[in-house]
């Protein structure tokens, strides 16, 4: 087995401060990574069947295996020296580090080493090349000079205003969302039909990305204890399994009276519970309110089973609980299918009149199969299988994004939407920067699209005003290949800005890399 070249024993002052010293270090840490990366790159081509992967997935697996080192000594060491610091090798892995290695044999005055050569130009930009041909294959050709193509999320009212859907199309979406989780094939085929009129119109392509809903683990009625309502920091709630019947009759204004002293709601997707043990984390409402599990044998209410939970984070003036506000449980994971049977109703639909089906709650392998094996019994076994966009949205899909990649994009076109929102719930807000960056540069590496998801601009769609942080955010979207605005009254006006704010820093950056136009704000 190799020794690791960014072990700490093996770093002596002379590796890090010749160019001898680097060059064996980089030829060990090649070896390593040429070595680790094939043996992962072998066990996966059982599952690759498009060729087009293949040098794709090979890249993948290389820098798994170069991203298992810190790499930072050797990072700065390297840059005295005027050489690249590896830091925007994503798309290249091996082509990055020969060439490094070639520049420091011409420094030592030595020949290259066995199996090292100067990289062509050429085989720096390939891993550019197959990123843009997958997002082309996605979302259409770019609206020159804008690189990244923005997406649209369509509200029910677009099947009845075709000019809503024209104007966004004009301004610049080139792909629209129809969320599966509301209205019906009816309204989604009036959708449809707007969106394929206006391209035309308008003269631009535009996708079509039809969202399956997913498993929604939702709160059901809330019951009221007397005149309380508001959850408060320490206060205890039951969820149960089963919701509480509703009273026959009741005014607007009173709301159901709890039979016990406490909040009582229900889960909507109760199976889930039972994954649950003593201390685990319940959020409420995207974590507006945050609670633990501290009894899962709850049986005050005659005939009804669940869990109490005691409140751990809530606001100062408290906290509502509310029907319909979506569960999450961070950190634990759910044995539950990503494939409803409302889903699989979509998809008979989805599947023939969308260009791309998204995919909510994937989180291992057998998830992506499971969605292929469904597509090829609608279409026919010998059918190509339409585009799927992943949605990660937990702890468990980033740590198998990888095999999500490969099982997924080595059958058909594939794309992965960081769902940004339910990921924040899920892993914590403090990680979520750290996080998607991470599954930015992974997806680069096995050159797949990303969307950029949840809030995007939103006080500007929703409000006509955009906050100043989300500008920002608008602007670090440009590392992806597509952003996703959500419906709003202002989201016309919204597109406008962001294909603007879009276009400008494309001037700037192109993913990792500063782009150095003439300044001219001096």
């Amino acid at each position: 087995m190799l020794v690791s070249p960014l072990d700490p024993t093996h770093l002596t002052p002379q590796t890090l401060q010749t160019p001898q010293g680097l060059l064996q270090t980089l030829q060990v840490l090649y070896e390593d990574v040429e070595a680790s990366g094939e043996a992962t790159f072998h066990q996966w081509q059982g599952h690759i069947h498009r060729s087009e992967f293949l040098s794709s997935a090979l890249n993948l697996a290389h820098y798994l295996a170069l991203r298992r080192h810190d790499l930072r000594p050797l990072q700065a060491a390297l840059m005295p020296w005027g050489l690249s610091s590896l830091g925007r090798l994503e798309g290249r892995v091996m082509p990055s580090l020969m060439a490094v290695m070639a520049t420091l044999s011409a420094l030592c005055q030595t020949g290259l080493p066995n199996r090292i050569r100067r990289p062509q130009l050429a085989e720096f930009l390939e891993g550019r090349h197959l990123l843009e041909k997958h997002t082309e294959e996605l979302f259409g050709p770019a609206r020159l000079p804008q690189r990244v193509r923005i997406m649209v999320t369509l509200p029910t009212e677009a099947a009845e205003n075709y000019e809503l859907v024209r104007e966004v199309l004009k301004r610049g979406a080139a792909c629209v969302r129809i969320n599966c989780a509301h209205d019906d094939p009816e309204i989604w085929q009036a959708m449809i039909d707007h969106v394929r009129r206006a391209s035309q119109e308008v003269g631009q392509p535009c996708r079509i990305l039809m969202d399956l809903a997913g498993p929604k683990i939702r709160t059901g009625p809330v019951f009221y204890p007397g005149e309380q309502r508001r959850l408060f920091r320490d206060d205890y709630l039951v969820l149960l399994r089963q919701a509480l019947p509703l009273p026959a009759e009741q005014d607007e204004e009173s709301v159901p009276a709890s039979p016990i002293d406490r909040f009582c709601t229900s889960c909507t997707t109760p199976e889930v519970l039972d994954s649950l043990t003593v201390g685990a984390a319940v959020y409420i409402d995207d974590g507006k309110l945050r609670t633990r599990v501290v009894a899962t044998d709850y049986s005050e209410i005659p005939q009804h089973s669940g869990l109490l939970l005691q409140v751990t984070h809530a606001s100062p003036k408290g906290v509502k609980l509310r029907p319909e506000k979506g569960l999450n449980f961070p950190g634990t994971a759910l044995n539950l299918s990503p494939l409803t049977n409302k889903d699989r109703q979509d998809l008979q639909f989805a599947a023939t009149q969308a260009d791309l089906i998204g995919y909510s709650f994937v989180q291992k392998p057998a998830d992506i199969e499971l969605l292929q094996v469904a597509l090829q019994d609608l279409l026919g076994a010998t059918a190509p299988l339409p585009p799927i966009i992943a949605k990660i949205e937990t702890d468990e899909a980033v740590r198998n994004l990888p095999e999500l990649i490969v099982r997924a994009a080595g059958q058909q076109p594939f794309g992965v939407m960081i769902a940004r929102g339910d990921l924040a719930v899920e892993i914590g807000y403090q990680r979520l920067t750290e996080i998607q960056e991470e599954i930015l540069w992974l997806c680069e590496a096995a050159h797949v699209p990303v969307i950029w998801a949840t809030q995007v601009l939103e006080s500007l769609v929703k409000n006509g005003a955009p906050s100043r942080g989300e500008m920002t955010d608008a602007a670090m979207a440009e590392r992806a290949e597509c952003v996703m605005l959500n419906k709003g009254p202002f989201i016309a006006e919204a597109v406008t800005i962001l294909a603007d704010v879009l276009t400008r820093m494309e001037a700037h950056q192109l993913k990792k890399t500063p782009q150095l136009r003439a300044l001219r704000s001096w």
